[in-house]
C-alpha cells in the first residue's frame, strides 16, 4: 500500500526521490541510506524484490550512463561491488541479480536518474505468493535490516551515511 500511495499525483513529494535523498544527508536514517561518498550513495529499496534489495545511485541526475564522467562511473561500479560484499556479510544470500535498467521499457521505474540494483537471491526464493497473490513476502522489516547493514558497513570500512 505504501508504494500505491506513493504514486499519488497529489502527493507533496515532487521530483526525483534520489535527488531528494542526495540533498538531505541529515535524513539518511529515515531514507535508509546505507552509505554515501562524494559521488554516490547506497539506499535500501523501499519496495524490494527481495530482502536487502539495494539501489546504488550517483549524485548527478542523469538518465544515461554516457552522462556520467569516468570517475563517477567507476564509483558507481565500486559501490556496487561493495554492496555485494556488505550483503554477503549481512544476509548471506546464495547469489545476486545486479543490473541497471535504462529506459522505462527496460524496467526503469525512475528512467531520468540512472542507478544500479543489487538484489540478493536464495535458492528457492521465488514462491507462489508472487504468482497467485500478486504479492511479495519480505521476511525482515526494512528498519531492522537497515540497522544490520549500517553496522556491518562500518565493520568493513564503508563510509557512514
Amino acid at each position: 500500500m505504501e508504494y500505491i500511495h506513493s504514486l499519488n499525483p497529489d502527493s507533496d513529494q515532487t521530483g526525483c526521490f534520489l535527488c531528494r535523498y542526495w540533498d538531505a544527508p541529515t535524513d539518511d536514517v529515515q531514507n535508509h541510506v546505507v552509505w554515501r561518498t562524494d559521488r554516490i550513495f547506497v539506499v535500501m529499496n523501499r519496495f524490494p524484490y527481495t530482502n536487502g534489495h539495494l539501489l546504488i545511485s550517483p549524485a548527478v541526475h542523469a538518465g544515461d550512463l554516457s552522462a556520467l564522467d569516468d570517475t563517477t562511473l567507476a564509483a558507481l561500479m565500486n559501490a556496487t561491488r561493495d554492496a555485494v560484499a556488505l550483503l554477503s556479510k549481512t544476509v548471506n544470500p546464495h547469489g545476486y541479480n545486479v543490473g541497471i535498467n535504462l529506459g522505462r521499457c527496460a524496467g526503469a521505474g525512475l528512467p531520468e536518474h540512472v542507478h544500479a540494483h543489487v538484489v540478493p537471491r536464495w535458492n528457492g526464493d521465488t514462491n507462489y505468493m508472487a504468482v497467485v497473490g500478486n504479492a511479495r513476502v519480505i521476511p525482515q522489516a526494512l528498519n531492522a535490516l537497515y540497522v544490520q547493514l549500517t553496522a556491518n558497513a562500518a565493520k568493513i570500512g564503508l563510509p557512514k551515511p
